[in-house]
């Protein structure tokens, strides 16, 4: 599995609501977790889930008023889907709704 810096940005972004800003991490095929999970190829293909850092979060969602907080922290490691790419001092990273982070690999 090839390494990617995973430091914080050196800028300032800080998503809105329940938004996550990840940095990528690309995979080759058998990649497996430090916990020894095997990610299958299915999740290596443009239309399936992507591994990624990450570097800054949202608030969280209202609801009746009040503050439901980002399941996710700053350095966490996630399987996501579909999101926005932007790209900031020529780093790719994605802006991904909570609710498309569909794990954290641990």
């Amino acid at each position: 599995m090839k390494k990617t810096n995973t430091k914080k940005p050196s800028f300032n972004v800080k998503p809105l609501g329940d938004r996550v800003l990840v940095r990528e991490i690309e995979m080759t095929d058998g990649s497996q977790t430090k916990s020894g999970i095997i990610i299958p190829e299915t999740v290596h293909d443009d239309k399936g889930s992507k591994k990624g850092t990450v570097v800054a979060v949202g608030a969280g969602r209202r609801e009746d008023g009040k503050v439901i907080p980002v399941g996710v922290s700053i350095g966490d490691t996630v399987l996501f889907q579909w999101g926005d790419m932007i790209k900031i001092d020529g780093v790719e990273y994605t802006i991904v709704s909570e609710s498309n982070i569909i794990a954290i690999i641990k």
